[in-house]
């Protein structure tokens, strides 16, 4: 089953519940997705990688909205986002936990022989290729630059 299909079926039941966080967050998956399907040069149908890039997306963005919130003092504001993130999170892959991805940036660099800073731009590419949606980006480059600057 696509991940417009996953889409439209979470939608019925928030439809049927009256969860407007879940619609409201679903209705943003939807139409991502079907702007994804209509853009110029794409061929229609999105496969599971570029699903799972383009929910990771609206989880960046209302993450990156509830930080901005909470610096303004904002937290009124801050707590729909975060709640739509929550529901948007259910479409993506399970999440390793730090120490998870640790072993896998570990193992990257041992492979590769990355010794420095200099190598970090080709760590980060296989790390970020081999964890796709498993992992935020954010956490991956902290741990990689961690490593590599001992």
């Amino acid at each position: 089953m696509g991940l417009l299909q996953k889409v439209m079926e979470e939608l019925k039941t928030a439809m049927k519940a009256k969860d407007k966080v879940a619609l409201e967050s679903l209705r943003a998956i939807k139409s991502a997705i079907l702007l994804a399907q209509t853009e110029n040069g794409s061929r229609g149908d999105l496969s599971e990688a570029e699903g799972v890039k383009l929910v990771q997306k609206l989880v960046k963005q209302r993450k990156d909205s509830a930080a901005i919130y909470m610096e303004q003092g904002r937290e009124d504001l801050a707590a729909p986002e975060l709640a739509q993130v929550e529901v948007i999170e259910m479409f993506l892959p399970k999440q390793l936990s730090v120490e998870e991805v640790e072993k896998v940036v570990a193992r990257v660099i041992e492979t590769t022989g990355a010794v420095g800073m200099k190598d970090m731009g080709k760590v980060m590419g296989i790390v970020s290729q081999e964890l796709a949606g498993q992992a935020d980006g954010k956490t991956i480059s902290k741990i990689v630059k961690d490593r590599l600057s001992k």
